[in-house]
């Protein structure tokens, strides 16, 4: 009795965010998870989330920050399957910020638009910076490594040359 309940409940979570999908991708993701409590976003980000939203000294109940953690994922996995359409459309099966961005358009979220906008070429510039960042170090490790080939090229010759001075006297003395 109790499996057919969570079953409902899951039923009734995926029509909800599933209603526009024409192409049956949600059916995927109920497959993927065993018990609704499996699409919940971890519950320590979401507490931060509402400690970092609410003024100092304010309190939430547990059933508040269970509801809050319950209508996060659902609009997550909506806003997933709404921008998974946009990628279906575009014949592709990476979703990108694009499809995101339009994703929250047609759920008719336009005040995040720019917000995200925003929070995605910061992390752009993030991401360029680490990669110059690591292209620098790259090209400095070789640079040493080169350096070290040539001390250790240049040791070599000397070893031979001092070898051959020493063979050259040797026939000299002889």
């Amino acid at each position: 009795m109790h499996r057919t309940k969570t079953k409902k409940s899951r039923q009734s979570m995926f029509s909800l965010f599933c209603r526009d999908n024409r192409n049956k991708e949600c059916s995927r993701y109920s497959e993927m998870a065993e018990r609704p409590e499996d699409l919940n976003l971890p519950n320590a980000v979401i507490t931060r989330i509402i400690k970092e939203a609410l003024p100092d000294g304010v309190n939430i109940s547990k059933e508040a920050r269970s509801a809050i953690s319950r209508a996060a994922s659902v609009f997550v996995l909506y806003a997933t399957s709404c921008a998974n359409n946009f990628a279906v459309k575009g014949k592709r099966k990476t979703l990108n910020a694009g499809d995101v961005l339009s994703a929250m358009e047609e759920m008719e979220f336009q005040r995040f638009i720019a917000p995200l906008k925003e929070s995605l070429e910061v992390y752009r510039r993030e991401q360029k910076g680490k990669k110059e960042a690591r292209k620098d170090k790259d090209k400095k490790a070789d640079s040493e490594e080169q350096d070290k080939s040539r001390e250790e090229e240049n040791d070599e010759d000397d070893e031979r040359m001092e070898e051959e001075e020493q063979n050259d006297d040797e026939e000299v003395d002889n």
